[in-house]
């Protein structure tokens, strides 16, 4: 079956015959298709590029028509891998010149490690040429680094994001799905991509092909920009009570400088034997562990996603020094292997 929104497209560039007063009605105009370019960074996320790249395609589909057409750059050219092996190949060199309306910057892993000077420059060549830049996962994170964010809200992937705001304290991070601002694009990355794309195709040709692609791809609900990334804790933790959600969230907003018991205790309203009732009960783990497990958790992310020292590091989490976060890790792992 044909979707409605295509016969509806279809409809309107169908020759109408002849207006009433005997002259040939005006024919529609197919707009010129929009170039879109896709730096992919090795070992990039593939579901967030495909999330990216796959709506366009749809819209082509359904509109019957060339709406969009894309490229493929990455550094050092050629054959491009992605996080899980699958290798795509480009067709638009690093450096060259290269039509765009906008550029997207796909990146994953360890974004804060990756260093390539020449693309930093293409890439502002590009951006001073008129092309709107985008960063998808951790692509927000080298367009940081080639100045392209500059007194710029952004987004970016959740994990990616306490080792970014460490680096680039200037740079306004939220926490969303996507950021349109002018000709900054930053998103995600995931699904989220999706519903970034869905957002464009709305803008660039209406609310009606935006909609015909999420319903292609069983996306039965496009999300706006502004929506979280991340589940929200009663999900996340499989737990109801509101004093323990109150505690897990006051938890995560400070790692640097750990709460003490009382003050978690005086946010449930309860003591601190009760809370820790509420934790072992709720979360099978005291207090102390969890809050202990976050601020290692986080350690690790700064760890593998920044070039801060340990001292820096274990300040940035809440320890005194950098051998008490390495003794506290130890310690865990011994649990760990016990457990």
């Amino acid at each position: 079956m044909i979707p409605a929104h295509h016969v509806e497209m279809h409809e309107a560039h169908a020759p109408t015959g002849r207006a009433r007063s005997g002259r040939r009605a005006p024919q529609a105009v197919t707009p010129a298709p929009r170039t879109v370019g896709f730096v992919l960074v090795p070992d990039f996320p593939l579901m967030a590029y495909t999330a990216a790249v796959e709506p366009l395609r749809a819209a082509n589909t359904l509109s019957g028509c060339e709406l969009y057409r894309w490229w493929h750059a990455a550094p050092g050219g050629g054959m491009v891998q992605a996080s899980n092996g699958l290798g795509i190949l480009t067709d638009v060199t690093v450096g060259a010149s290269a039509d765009a309306d906008r550029i997207f910057v796909c990146a994953g892993g360890n974004p804060a490690e990756f260093d390539d000077p020449a693309l930093f420059a293409w890439l502002r060549g590009l951006a001073r040429h008129g092309a709107t830049l985008g960063g998808i996962s951790g692509g927000p994170y080298l367009l940081a680094r080639a100045g392209l964010l500059a007194g710029r809200r952004c987004t970016l992937h959740w994990e990616h994001v306490p080792a970014f705001e460490e680096r680039y304290p200037e740079i306004d991070v939220v926490r969303s799905l996507f950021e349109i601002q002018g000709d900054r694009i930053t998103c995600s990355g995931g699904i989220a991509a999706l519903d970034l794309m869905l957002d464009l195709i709305g803008r660039d040709h209406g609310a009606g092909l935006a909609a015909g692609v999420s319903d292609w791809f069983l996306h039965n609900r496009i999300r706006e920009g502004v929506s979280p990334q991340r589940m929200d804790l009663r999900q996340r933790f499989g737990v109801r009570d509101p004093r323990l959600l109150r505690v897990l969230a006051a938890m995560e907003a400070n790692l640097e400088a750990p709460l003490s018991r009382e003050t978690l205790a005086d946010l449930a309203h309860v003591s601190v034997r009760q809370l820790e009732r509420l934790f072992r009960g709720g979360l099978g783990r005291g207090l102390h562990r969890h809050y202990l497990g976050l601020r290692l958790d986080r350690a690790h992310q700064l760890g593998r996603e920044s070039a801060l020292s340990r001292t820096e590091i274990a300040t940035a989490t809440g320890f005194a020094s950098a051998d008490e976060l390495s003794r506290a890790e130890r310690r865990r792992q011994r649990q760990g292997a016990e457990g």
